[in-house]
């Protein structure tokens, strides 16, 4: 788990299947300090609650897959 802050949407013409419906964002993982620290990641949000310049956590585990509506 990794906190990071959005720094944008992705528009996407296709998706994967299953997929369809899942809001796609840009995130910028940060350090403890809150300053950005590697490379923007592309994830999925499943609950569809966070938006551009909102603080987040990604999740990269197996078991983040388990809040999309199809299992991968």
């Amino acid at each position: 788990m990794q906190l990071g802050r959005v720094i944008g949407t992705v528009v996407a013409t296709t998706k994967t299947p299953g997929l369809e419906g899942v809001k796609c964002l840009i995130g910028q993982p940060l350090g403890r300090d809150r300053r950005p620290k590697g490379r923007p990641v592309v994830a999925a949000d499943a609950v569809h609650m966070a938006g551009p310049g909102e603080l987040v956590y990604v999740v990269g585990s197996r078991e983040a897959a388990q809040a999309l509506p199809e299992t991968f």
